[in-house]
């Protein structure tokens, strides 16, 4: 009976009453990686990612240049060759689409980590029976790093087979990129990814759920930054100026400054390399920060 007094008293309490702990942070990461691993969209999303990555980034453009690189000629400008389609241009290939469509499906990968959690009620569990609240929101986080890392790896090893494939239908030599090369390739894409997924899951948090952080995620992404660089930054000083602050901007000069092609939608170097990873990062722990200190505060159970 007092066993059943003091859960009821712990429960009751809120956030600041003593609770059993579920363990560590160690113990919740991996509890949230077994959920990453056991949810059937997550591997949809990995998919349809490394789909469109192989789509947009090698087979539309060796269509369209009829095989072989002659056949590109008089399109437009920064439009992609056989040449730029070889294993020595994996780094860029790779990461080029993560400004905008790849890092779309990232940001979704978010909302749906955190924001599902609303939709099935089971912060509660978590947070009542479970580890605090901000040991709860970290393993969520670091299996999103995990998550996201195995995206981008994943993106370059689809990208390796299909270089390496077209090398040798093309009858091309096979020149790999440098280690240092690809562990910056790797890590610039892992640095993107993580962002765009931890936008989402501050969606998430701010709106509880799902469905509206995605749609509002989405219409960012995908219509409102595109907009801004090709419709208003030319007719306005102060939108050109906006955008070498933007997080869309800075993704899409980072993986330009590492070989993505300008014809990618979102690639533009407005800003340095280094400045841009910079400021990605800053917006990776920026969106993270502010998700926690608003789980932290609100009352969500």
């Amino acid at each position: 009976m007092s066993g059943l007094f003091a859960d009821l008293t712990s429960v009751a309490g809120g956030r600041d009453a003593p609770r059993p702990r579920a363990g560590g942070l160690g113990n919740v990461t991996v509890a949230e990686l077994v959920k990453l691993v056991r949810r059937p969209a997550n591997w949809l999303l990995l998919a349809v990612t490394v789909a469109l990555s192989l789509t947009f980034g090698y087979l539309v453009p060796y269509a369209g240049d009829a095989g072989g690189a002659a056949g590109a000629e008089g399109g437009p400008p920064g439009a992609p060759t056989v040449a730029t389609l070889l294993p020595a241009e994996l780094v860029g290939n790779s990461i080029g689409g993560l400004p905008v469509f790849l890092g779309a499906i990232m940001l979704i990968l978010g909302v749906l980590t955190v924001g599902a959690e609303y939709g099935w009620g089971t912060w509660k569990t978590l947070l009542t029976r479970g580890p605090s609240r901000l040991v709860g929101y970290a393993g969520k986080l670091l299996a999103l790093a995990v998550a996201t890392l195995v995206t981008v790896v994943a993106l370059f090893a689809a990208g390796a087979v299909t270089s390496a494939v077209i090398a040798g239908v093309e009858d091309q030599p096979v020149h790999w990129p440098a280690p240092a090369e690809l562990l910056t390739g790797v890590a610039a894409g892992w640095l993107v990814a993580a962002m765009w997924a931890a936008l989402g899951v501050l969606l998430a948090v701010l709106l509880r759920g799902v469905a509206l952080p995605i749609g509002l995620g989405l219409v960012w992404l995908l219509a409102v930054q595109n907009l801004l660089a090709s419709l208003a930054a030319p007719l306005l000083d102060w939108v050109a100026e906006l955008q070498r602050w933007l997080p869309g901007p800075n993704a899409g000069s980072l993986v330009a400054a590492l070989g993505a092609a300008p014809a990618t939608p979102g690639v533009e170097q407005v800003v340095g390399g280094g400045r841009a990873a910079l400021a990605v990062a800053g917006y990776l722990v920026g969106f993270a920060l502010l998700a926690g200190a608003l789980l932290r505060r609100r009352d969500i159970l």
